[in-house]
């Protein structure tokens, strides 16, 4: 039991370490084709990517023609959640994503790691609208993650940096993407969804880039690197390692490991990139990996 619980928690922290060093990815692509073209062929591929996995057919089922019909019905109702859900989970990935890229534009790899982990605060924080009780350490934690953003994105003059408000966005839409994610999968296949979610997003990104950008094949061949490293490790690998790593895990441990995502891509920046820090910055990067954490830890059962 042990070894199982060592090997998903490597398979999670190989997860977020891909994660980590996509916003490099991310942020090199974008010297290539404009956000729209970058998330349109990555979405495609990490689709495309998945969809060995739904070719694994289970087996006929037995019994009489009256369980045979009852389960084709159910197999019918569970293809249309997976359809809706798949959709509505990539409109808000595609909407997200977005946001991250054009953030990601005029700000550094680390900050936009950084800002982007606060989903984990803000999901709990969006559950109020939903009559989901809010516990005080997560009260504690937004206190914390506010200093932590005032000192990492906001300036001198009181302003905040148009990439920096992109990316905060995308954390919040992030955000109603895992609702989405958590109101839908329990009744969905979940690489079906995740491969249509992968797929609407990608005619979503699409779309916008026939409309609002000049792609050539030529530009998105040049930046074949970033655009593979988004679309097969980040897209698709990575979320097959996440289902895989996260059966039998608690949700806790698991979302702690996968939170590390921020701190990798700090460090991914600072090595291949050569981005820095100032060191109001990295207090500010401090207090908001303090805040994922407090926000993780579970709550003391009452004896």
């Amino acid at each position: 039991m042990k070894t199982n619980t060592m090997k998903n928690s490597l398979l999670l922290l190989l997860t977020a370490a891909i994660w980590g060093v996509a916003f490099v990815a991310q942020s090199v692509g974008m010297d290539y084709v404009g956000p729209f073209t970058f998330n349109a062929v990555r979405f495609l591929l990490g689709g495309t990517v998945l969809l060995p996995f739904l070719m694994r057919k289970p087996g006929a089922v037995h019994g009489s023609a009256a369980d045979r019909t009852e389960t084709r019905q159910e197999k019918r109702a569970r293809y249309r959640i997976t359809l809706t859900g798949g959709i509505c989970c990539g409109l808000a990935l595609s909407t997200a994503s977005l946001l991250q890229q054009k953030g990601i534009q005029s700000t550094t790899v680390a900050k936009a790691g950084f800002i982007t982990a606060l989903y984990i605060i803000i999901v709990p924080v969006l559950g109020l609208f939903f009559r989901k009780k809010v516990r005080p350490l997560v009260w504690a934690s937004v206190a914390l993650a506010v200093v932590g953003m005032y000192l990492l994105c906001i300036r001198e003059s009181f302003t905040i940096s148009r990439g920096d408000f992109y990316v905060l966005l995308c954390a919040v839409v992030f955000s109603v993407h895992i609702l989405v994610i958590d109101h839908f999968s329990p009744k969905a296949d979940g690489v079906a969804l995740s491969c249509i979610q992968f797929y609407t997003s990608a005619i979503v990104c699409g779309a916008g880039m026939l409309l609002l950008e000049t792609p050539s094949w030529q530009a998105i061949v040049s930046g074949w690197m970033p655009i593979l490293y988004a679309g097969i490790l980040s897209c698709g690998v990575a979320y097959t390692l996440q289902i895989i790593g996260q059966k039998g895990m608690d949700p806790t441990v698991a979302s702690l490991i996968l939170s590390l995502e921020s701190v990798i891509s700090l460090l991914a920046g600072w090595i291949l990139l050569g981005q820095t820090l100032t060191v109001r910055e990295i207090g500010g990067c401090a207090l908001v990996f303090l805040a994922i954490i407090l926000v993780q830890l579970p709550e003391k059962k009452k004896i």
